[in-house]
């Protein structure tokens, strides 16, 4: 499980350190893609496989699908630790994410977000400022 958020620095080769309690996950390979939100999603390979499985199943005759499944599946990208645990960001997906040089690596239970460390800050106050109404929301869906 993944959870809490960590701040690094992507060096000039695109590279960025993966927090330590995050490797043992990752150890066997894992998956960078376009998240929502404009942040980069990374999945460990099993986790991965269960989400590429369901995107596979959405039906190829509704826009929408076709959209998400290129989305996910097109800008995914097979990544592994290095020997000191740093995972290299394609820089098409530096791009999309508008990262440069700093970032918020956040545990997100099944997955793991890489943020601009500004996007990262201004999203989460924005979070905190309206968390009661969206708590609210979430009652409707039985949370």
């Amino acid at each position: 499980m993944f959870i809490g958020e960590y701040s690094h620095t992507i060096d000039e080769k695109g590279r960025v350190s993966i927090p330590s309690k995050f490797r043992g996950e990752l150890a066997s390979g894992c998956v960078v893609t376009r998240g929502l939100d404009k942040c980069l999603w990374v999945y460990p390979m099993g986790e991965w496989q269960n989400l590429a499985e369901k995107i596979a199943e959405l039906p190829i005759t509704q826009k929408n699908a076709r959209s998400f499944s290129r989305l996910m599946l097109a800008g995914a990208s097979d990544v592994e630790t290095d020997r000191i645990g740093r995972i290299n960001l394609p820089a098409y997906l530096r791009e999309y994410a508008a990262i440069k040089k700093e970032v918020v690596i956040v545990g997100i239970y099944n997955r793991i977000e890489i943020w601009p460390a500004d996007v990262w800050a201004n999203f989460k106050n924005e979070m905190e400022e309206n968390s009661s109404e969206v708590a609210e929301s979430l009652s409707e869906i039985g949370f």
